[in-house]
Formats: structure tokens, sequence, C-alpha cells
């Protein structure tokens, strides 16, 4: 459920916040009653991103058991890549979020295209909604109950935070935020760069497919199902969600793991740390 909780907040939070940009800009701007029109649009985004996730969920049950294998390894991958997409776009352009959109709210108002305030507010709320169905999907058709409870306690944070940071004007540093938060995602996309591999090799071994060495276990720990470190118990759940933990792994989901860790990690540090230097050498100029 915590992996779940934390997916959920970090995208629900970041389509409030630029939501809340959007609505706060109209407002200080007298064109308070454009603000419906933004509204109309997160509205149907919110209902498109619940339909899909509904519609994944509905193909996936009346798949067979061996298509529901690679159907889960594909939607962890694709997860693993739109989540470490997301990451790099914020690393690169979070600190510009409010004034560029701010800038492109401006453009929309001075032209006077309602289509345009419904169309901004759907792509941004709808693009959240569509990586956090794909990010939650791996955990949606093994954990059901735990990942809607994720989802809600999740979405709930997130609206009182960015509803707290612009009642407080804005003044956590967001940059830092996304940062820590950032690091956390990379782990759970680790963990599910680990998890598609090995839904993968089972899919391989059904189909009669042998990869050799790589399908091997790299490691089993004696811990038995009822211990509550196994990875499908209490403490251990948490640990593979954040940490992509099994008691047992192939060899190649360890290699697959570690290396995204091993790329990921030290790049998105670096991005961060860069540009924060850039930042302090802009201030420092001026």
């Amino acid at each position: 459920m915590l992996g779940q909780y934390l997916i959920t907040f970090r995208e629900a939070f970041e389509a409030a916040l630029i939501s809340a940009i959007i609505l706060s800009y109209l407002i200080r701007t007298g064109s308070y009653q454009l603000t419906r029109f933004v509204w109309y649009g997160v509205y149907l985004a919110i209902a498109v991103s619940v339909g899909l996730g509904a519609l994944i969920s509905l193909i996936y049950g009346i798949l067979p058991k061996l298509s529901q294998l690679l159907f889960e390894a594909i939607a962890a991958f694709i997860a693993v890549i739109v989540l470490s997409s997301m990451i790099y776009w914020m690393a690169v352009k979070g600190r510009y979020i409010k004034k560029e959109m701010e800038q492109r709210i401006e453009t929309i108002t001075t032209k006077g295209t309602i289509i345009g305030l419904v169309s901004i507010a759907f792509i941004i709320v709808f693009r959240e909604g569509l990586e956090t169905v794909l990010f939650l999907t791996p955990f949606l058709l093994n954990e059901l109950t735990a990942t809607l409870i994720g989802v809600v306690a999740g979405t709930i944070s997130a609206l009182i935070l960015s509803y707290g940071i612009f009642m407080a004007g804005m003044k956590i540093n967001l940059r830092r935020f996304f940062y820590f938060t950032s690091l956390l995602l990379i782990l759970l996309a680790g963990g599910l760069a680990g998890y598609g591999t090995h839904e993968l090799i089972e899919y391989y071994e059904q189909i009669g497919f042998n990869i050799g060495w790589l399908a091997e276990p790299a490691y089993v720990l004696d811990i038995s199902v009822e211990n509550i470190l196994h990875h499908k118990n209490v403490i251990g759940s948490i640990l593979a969600v954040m940490f992509g933990y099994s008691v047992s792994a192939e060899w190649a989901r360890v290699i697959i793991h570690l290396c995204y860790l091993a790329i990921a990690l030290p790049s998105t540090i670096w991005i961060y740390r860069k540009h924060e230097k850039t930042t302090l050498k802009s201030l420092s100029a001026e």
C-alpha cells in the first residue's frame, strides 16, 4: 500500500499543483468567471482516467493465464519508461512550472478561447492520471484492495498539501520536494523493472523458451510465507514495493534491477545538482 500511496500522492500532487496555478492566475487577473472551464477539464480528465483503469482491469480479467503474465510484464516495463521520463522532465523543467503555466494561460485568456482552458486542464490532469494508471496497473492486478486504499489516501494527501501550499503563498521549496520524491520513485521503478523481468521469465518458461542461467535463482532466502518478512506479507510487501525485495530472484531480475538503479539514481542526482548550481550562478550574477 505504501508504494501505491507514494505513486498516487506524487502524481495527484503534481496535477493539483498545476491546476491550482491556473486557477490562482485566473482569479488574480480578474477572470474568475473562466475558472469553471478549468474545472470542466479536470472533471473530464478524472473520469477518463478512471474509465481507462477500469478498462485495463477488465481486459486483464478476460485474458488467459499465459497472456496475463505477458500483460503484467509489458505493463511494468511501460510504467518504468513513463515514470523515468516523468522524473527526468521534472528534474529539468520543475522550477519553471509556475512561470510557464501562467504564460500559457495568459495567451489562452487573451485569445478568449474557452476550449483552450478546458483542453489545457484536461491534458494536465489526464497526463498525470494516465501515468498513475500505468504505474499502478501491476499493483492493481495483484493487490486490488491495498491499491485502492493507497490511491484514495494518496489523492487526499496531495489535495490537502497542494491547497496548503497555495494558502501559504508557495513558500515550500518545490524543487527540493520533487528531488526527494523522485529518488523514492526511482526505487519504485527499479522494483517494477525487476518485477516485469520476473513475469517475463515466467512467460518464457510457460511457452518453453529457455534463457539459460538468467532464469536460474541468484539467491533464495529461507523465509516462509507466514513470516512477516516474506515479500507477500506485511513488512516484506512494503520492502517489495519500495525496493523490489523478494525472498528469491532470478539472475535476470537482479541484473535488470541493479542496472536501472545504477543508471537512474546517479543521473537524477546529477541533473538536479547541475540545475541547482546554474540557478545559484544566475542569482549571484544578479
